[in-house]
């Protein structure tokens, strides 16, 4: 009996170790694709912010990260990309995060100028509401256009706000919290970015290529 409850026990823990071995390796196939599909959808917002075709892998690898809560919304380091056009930087392109959200954080990328004009910007990640908050989707609306071709330096400080508050910049019906957290996150990304000049030179260190 002892003996039948061994041989019982031994194959159960066999079939239990390839149990584990399976999920691992679809589990590690699973993540590699998930990579795959970040990049590629990384890739593809890189160049819709950008007035002109980039070459992308150029992008990816002229990438510093940066922490800077305060001005990008997060404590953890977020990534700011390098335009150049014959070594001669053209634009900051920066994940940025509008942490107060109708319904939490916004992940954008905002691409600017040294000099303060705000290029494109779009919506990465969100959780605002259906049919309202997600007009920010430039898929759903064209709002998150208007912000192309924009000053966004010091003396604009005013105009970066919702028409209600006395800006430039249309809110939502029914919706106010979420443009009003976006614009305010797209004016803190492009004041840092003039502030520290110095992203322009420092060392590349972002390990996102495949």
């Amino acid at each position: 009996m002892i003996r039948f409850i061994s041989k019982n026990a031994l194959i159960l823990a066999l079939v239990a170790l390839l149990c584990v071995a399976i999920l691992g390796t679809i589990n590690q196939l699973t993540a590699e694709r998930i990579a795959e599909q970040q990049l590629l959808s990384r890739m593809n917002t890189l160049q819709e912010v950008l007035p002109e075709p980039a070459d992308v892998r150029t992008l990816l690898a002229d990438c510093v990260q940066v922490t800077a809560p305060e001005a990008l919304g997060r404590s953890t380091a977020q990534a700011v990309y390098r335009w150049r056009d014959q070594q001669q930087l053209k634009a900051f392109i920066v994940e940025t995060t509008a942490p107060d959200g109708y319904s939490g954080n916004i992940d954008l990328l905002v691409a600017v100028t040294p000099g303060g004009e705000i290029l494109g910007s779009r919506v990465l990640n969100h959780q605002e509401t259906p049919g309202l908050g997600d007009k920010i989707e430039s898929r759903r609306n064209n709002w998150i256009y208007a912000f192309s071709g924009q000053s966004a330096t010091e003396a604009d400080a005013k105009r970066w706000a919702v028409k209600k508050d006395g800006g430039d910049f249309d809110q939502f019906t029914g919706a106010t919290i979420t443009p009003r957290a976006v614009i305010n996150a797209i004016y803190r990304t492009a004041r840092f970015v003039q502030q520290h000049p110095e992203l322009a030179d420092a060392t590349a260190n972002c390990e996102i290529m495949p």
